[in-house]
């Protein structure tokens, strides 16, 4: 007489190792985020989706928050990109664009409010992880500075942070729409305080 049978029959572990198994388990995470949010992203829920161990899971990340903070590199570095145009208010339109359609998408909402969930701690979310985003973004403003197109005294990160408070606000908050219209107005408002002044 067999014994009882699962409801859902186990996913086989693939035969992954080292690359290729780390952008399964990454992919499954973000994928899980964006249909189940935090709470159904375990890491017992990855490793049975990304056909993995779970052991192999914990031993590579050791625990939940830093698989999902790893995720989270992957996907903003490929959603995210610096561009260079050679112009400090194109480069703004362009990343602050990119991030509006990031955010606009139930994959990026559900990135954004992991960084305010509970069971990611404030030294995780105050970490190498953001300081590394906001540095990046900074580097456009630098270069307009450098280029003369902002005045000497401009504060990258003030800047930086005028532009993406507003829309974390809208899908964190208020719920107001994301579109290419509200960057361009905030992106010119914010240089607007920031361009040389005649003395």
């Amino acid at each position: 007489m067999s014994g009882p049978q699962s409801a859902e029959p186990a996913v086989p572990p693939l035969r992954r190792r080292g690359e290729r198994m780390r952008r399964a388990v990454l992919g499954t995470v973000v994928d899980l985020l964006s249909k189940e949010g935090l709470a159904g992203t375990t890491v017992a829920a990855v490793a049975r989706a990304a056909g993995v161990h779970e052991t192999s899971v914990y031993r590579r990340w050791r625990t939940r928050e830093n698989l999902i903070l790893d995720a989270l590199t992957m996907e903003l570095d490929a959603a995210l990109p610096i561009p260079d145009t050679g112009l400090v208010r194109e480069d703004l339109l362009a990343f602050f664009g990119s991030l509006v359609r990031l955010l606009g998408s139930a994959q990026g909402r559900a990135l954004l409010r992991l960084s305010v969930e509970r069971d990611v701690s404030l030294e995780d979310r105050r970490g190498p992880y953001w300081s590394d985003r906001l540095e990046r973004a900074k580097v456009m403003v630098r270069r307009g500075v450098e280029r003369g197109e902002l005045a000497a005294d401009t504060d990258p990160g003030l800047v930086i942070e005028a532009l993406t408070g507003p829309l974390f606000v809208r899908v964190l908050l208020s719920g107001a729409p994301l579109d290419e219209t509200l960057v361009t107005g905030l992106v010119d408002l914010a240089l607007e305080g920031s361009r040389p002044r005649p003395d």
